[in-house]
């Protein structure tokens, strides 16, 4: 259903059409304008080439989600077009713009009548050659013709434009403006627009636009990352680069690995001597890691880990989203290992609760697995400049680490049995504070030894942590009225299209919550008990074939106990949750509640 306030446009293309570029520059232009903004962008798993799409969202008041379905949809090519017409869910009242020479037959494309009504076809390559001498600013010709045709702004475009080739010669920077307006130019001289849809927004104060991965990046900095050490995987490898850009400009190291074990190791290494340290990866690479994971356990040394989850077990699908990897988060380790698990849900989030992770990490000496995806990880938003600049309010806490007071060190016992687990930290130069930092069980000292009864107290000392976390934090989201008998509980990524779902079914009259846990383990039981002691149905949806979070949820929530029917919503991973998906369900359950009344 168009709606000239809230547009979703798509641009799917070959990996050479400029279409993921594209996208960033609608994306940069529209926040300048000060608009809302939301990209999700989607590659095939080739090394090189291949196909490409992206969705922007772009809307005069806020967004949550990356739209159920698109109102404008690009095509710069029919046959990568059908590579992801599985995730690019069109309206039936879309509006189609393509290449007017695209080699595909009129017949052969997949689109019904009702979405034949509004079809425009610009010849894009030919636009380009006339004036850069090749098709490479197709993808620039189509951003003219678009902003013509749908009133977007033309002089933010230019300027995104401008901005993006600011670092090549100027004649590129001219040719690919000359680009922009030969678009435009063709719409004006040769279209007769015949759809209804004209974008309307009022401007404003520009908006800031940070990618997850970015975002992660960034809040690691400004908690004090020393050390990063990482090998690139998709879809975290945008976590290491940003890094790698900016921490030696405060003065500190990232290194670039042979792989993940190098990676988890070095860490550990740079925490035993007294940094603050992190890397990121994604599931196959935690598998790697957990050894390293329950050494950081033992040892008690202070690490942060990315997950950016992606799809599938093996290689899988590493180019999408899943939230499959759960279990490994919080069980996948030998032993008994504590270690917290936090998950972000928005781009803005990830920067919160990467400060977060390294709170809690430093000051309970333990390893901290940020739970992100792909989808949280890829795309863009736009946020307050404000949120990120520095106001240490909320999670944003940053902790320095403790070291032994002259007294302690007059004994030291670096893995001292204290009341709260937490002991005092020496590292390698502090005088008297020599300690060996092993994976083997050791005493209060250091000391290697294998008794039951040494193991038994340094276990419960090791989980004693546990409980100072749960005391000391609250991490979650709360949405809809607290009296409503029908309830959401998610995780993750999921949060946005819980959140709009939430909104539309109340505003249909529809009383429904959702309770969005983020610090996901240790398990919190008392925001579940407050949630829950009203309700007579839970929907639980997640991008988990197996269910993996109904089935954790279920081994400290007692449903049944409270009267609680539980409604599972699970889906495989590729594309993230619709909002149509969720309001879907909670309308199916909403009126078999009321017809059983």
């Amino acid at each position: 259903m168009l709606n000239n306030k809230n547009i979703v446009i798509g641009i799917a293309g070959s990996g050479g059409d400029g279409v993921i570029s594209a996208g960033e520059i609608l994306v940069n232009a529209a926040s300048s304008e000060g608009l809302f903004v939301f990209m999700l962008k989607s590659f095939g798993a080739q090394i090189r080439g291949g196909e490409s799409s992206v969705r922007v969202r772009m809307s005069d008041l806020p967004v949550q989600s990356q739209g159920d379905r698109i109102d404008i949809m690009v095509v710069l090519s029919w046959s990568n077009f059908n590579r992801f017409k599985n995730e690019l869910l069109l309206e039936e009242k879309v509006i189609i713009i393509s290449d007017a020479d695209d080699p595909m037959s009129d017949k052969d494309v997949p689109l019904s009548e009702e979405q034949r009504q509004y079809w425009y076809k610009i010849p894009f390559n030919k636009l380009s050659e006339e004036q850069t001498g090749g098709r490479q600013s197709k993808n620039i010709v189509m951003l003219g013709a678009i902003s013509e045709l749908f009133s977007l702004p033309k002089q933010a475009l230019r300027k995104s434009i401008e901005k993006i080739f600011r670092n090549k010669p100027p004649e590129v920077t001219e040719s690919n403006i000359k680009a922009m307006e030969a678009g435009t130019a063709y719409v004006q001289e040769h279209v007769e627009k015949t759809d209804p849809l004209a974008f309307e927004y009022e401007s404003r104060e520009a908006r800031l636009v940070m990618q997850g991965n970015e975002a992660i990046a960034m809040g690691a900095i400004y908690a004090g990352l020393d050390f990063y050490a990482g090998y690139p995987i998709t879809p975290s490898t945008e976590i290491m680069e940003w890094i790698s850009r900016y921490l030696p400009q405060r003065d500190g190291i990232s290194m670039q690995m042979e792989d993940e074990l190098a990676s988890i190791n070095a860490i550990l290494g740079a925490s035993f001597a007294g940094k603050k340290a992190m890397t990121a990866t994604s599931g196959p690479g935690i598998s790697l890691m957990n050894e390293g994971i329950g050494l950081a356990s033992m040892a008690e040394l202070p690490v942060v880990i990315v997950n950016v989850q992606r799809g599938g077990p093996s290689t899988g699908l590493p180019t999408k989203t899943e939230q499959a990897d759960l279990m490994q988060a919080i069980w996948g380790s030998h032993g008994d290992s504590p270690r917290v698990v936090i998950a972000p849900c928005d781009v803005e989030d990830c920067f919160d609760s990467t400060v977060l992770a390294f709170y809690i990490s430093e000051k309970y000496q333990m390893p901290v697995i940020i739970l992100s995806d792909q989808f949280i990880g890829h795309r863009k938003e736009s946020i307050n400049p404000k949120a990120i600049r520095g106001g240490k309010t909320g999670f944003r806490k940053i902790y320095h680490r403790d070291i032994p007071t002259d007294a302690e060190l007059q004994d030291y016992h670096r893995f001292r049995n204290t009341e709260n687990g937490v002991s005092p930290m020496s590292y390698p130069g502090i005088k008297g504070g020599e300690y060996l930092g092993s994976g083997i069980e050791h005493d209060e000292k250091g000391n290697p030894r294998s008794d039951a009864g040494n193991h038994a107290r340094m276990t419960e000392k090791r989980w004693r942590k546990m409980d100072y976390i749960k005391k000391e934090f609250r991490f979650e989201r709360f949405y809809g009225p607290r009296e409503s008998k029908l309830g959401i509980i998610a995780w993750g990524s999921t949060k946005g299209a819980v959140k709009e779902a939430v909104n539309k079914a109340n505003a249909m009259g529809i009383p429904v919550s959702a309770l969005i846990p983020q610090l996901i383990y240790p398990f919190l039981i008392e925001p579940f008990k407050e949630f829950i002691q009203n309700k007579n149905r839970v929907i639980i949806p997640e991008l988990s074939y197996a269910g993996q979070f109904r089935r954790y949820l279920r081994g400290f929530v007692r449903f049944a106990q409270y009267g609680v029917r539980v409604i599972p919503l699970r889906k495989t991973g590729v594309a993230p949750f619709a909002v149509e998906e969720i309001l879907e369900k909670i309308i199916e359950e909403w009126k078999d509640m009321e017809a059983r009344r």
